[in-house]
């Protein structure tokens, strides 16, 4: 029966369940269509773009050059338009997009051409136009990485915590609380315990850290402490104090991908397509903590590498990395010592995945992240630069062009 001043009638529930087509039972139960969504993918990454004739982008102000793109449109998670496109023809394949998509379309295209600016953190200027290294200090009883030492010897976390600052870490990143699957949940006077004393070392030695932790009691302890940056592996989510503390703090946050919105970030991981579903969680998180006050240029997102998601997940979104560029913000990538390492390795323990951890920041650096967090600081600095050398000679090699 329809009430006076509806515009049309509401059919029975068991009317919806006999169309089985999706576009039937929107008709049928008189629901609206749900809103399209576009992602720009860069797919073919060059090695200078004087190589292809300039027909590429300088990826996020980086050393890594696109080419191609798949401009993707998706209705209900199911793809409806793509057009594959390169850097000179693009501006075509937008044209062809929906009028309602055009301002998303400007800004993914923008986003994946934008420099970012240096962060100042303290003392220290960290350059984003190469990968930077962020080196990881658990004061935890229970890290997979690293069994606790750091927690039960102070005096170990410092020489470890002096040992990554020497090698090159841009930032050492300090958490008190262990995020791997099965990990009890601290109570927040134990976790400021922990890091607090890390910290206040950390900055006495002219370090830039950051604070890996997602309770707004632990942030404002570990900013007192002199910490720069805070590192939320719930993207603000967890604690509802985070959102309004970090937009009054002014530091520089990291937004991290995680589908669980309670004590466990892993729960509830169910993709249709993980790599635009994690594009569009980050995308959401980006706009809430503008939206809370936190200014764009403060932003830095992570796709959550490991968190809610399995091994066939992690490389998509792996080999997917250049499309987080199109969120406009500096992308970070933490894989270092991952499970999905070890099940490609033999069941290989946690200290010896370097190979592979390596392996996956090669495919950072290529995918022009800015960010690297890592364990193994030494190894992988000496893994950027080398690719460092590599790009350098790439982007100067004009040998094989043709005169005039």
């Amino acid at each position: 029966m329809t009430k006076e001043g509806d515009a049309t009638p509401t059919a029975s529930p068991r009317l919806c369940e006999r169309n089985n087509s999706l576009e039937a039972r929107r008709t049928a139960c008189n629901v609206p269509p749900m809103a399209d969504k576009l992602y720009i993918q860069p797919l073919t990454l060059v090695s200078s773009p004087q190589a292809v004739g300039g027909d590429a982008i300088r990826l996020a102000g980086g050393m890594a050059y696109a080419r191609e793109f798949a401009v993707t449109v998706t209705r209900e998670g199911d793809v409806v338009q793509r057009e594959l496109a390169t850097a000179e023809t693009i501006e075509r394949a937008l044209e062809h997009l929906p009028d309602e998509l055009g301002a998303e379309a400007e800004a993914q295209w923008a986003g994946l051409r934008a420099a970012h600016p240096s962060l100042q953190l303290g003392g220290r200027t960290v350059r984003l136009d190469q990968p930077q290294i962020m080196g990881i200090l658990n004061v935890t009883p229970d890290s997979f990485s690293d069994g606790g030492k750091f927690l039960d010897d102070p005096e170990e976390a410092r020489t470890h915590a002096a040992a990554m600052h020497e090698a090159g870490a841009a930032i050492i990143d300090i958490g008190g609380e262990s995020t791997r699957p099965g990990a009890a949940a601290v109570w927040e006077g134990d976790e400021i315990a922990r890091v607090v004393p890390a910290i206040e070392h950390c900055v006495a030695m002219g370090a830039a850290v950051s604070v890996d932790t997602r309770r707004q009691a632990v942030m404002e302890a570990a900013l007192a402490a002199g910490a720069h940056v805070i590192n939320d592996v719930s993207a603000l989510y967890h604690d509802p104090r985070s959102l309004a503390f970090a937009a009054a703090s002014g530091v520089p946050v990291i937004l991290m991908h995680a589908p669980g919105q309670g004590e466990d970030l892993h729960a509830g991981g169910s993709y249709g397509n993980v790599v635009f579903d994690v594009f569009d969680a980050l995308r959401a998180a980006r706009d809430q903590a503008i939206a809370g006050g936190i200014a764009a240029e403060r932003i830095i997102l992570d796709p959550g590498i490991g968190f809610g998601k399995t091994m066939a997940e992690n490389l998509a979104l792996l080999n997917a990395l250049p499309l987080f560029h199109a969120l406009g913000r500096p992308v970070l990538l933490g894989a270092s010592r991952k499970r999905m390492i070890g099940a490609l390795s033999n069941e290989a323990a946690a200290h010896r995945r370097l190979g592979g951890s390596i392996a996956l920041a090669m495919r950072g650096m290529d995918a022009g992240v800015q960010f690297l967090r890592v364990h193994d600081v030494y190894d992988t600095v000496q893994a950027r630069n080398v690719w460092r050398g590599l790009r350098d000679a790439a982007l100067t090699d004009f040998a094989g062009l043709a005169d005039g």
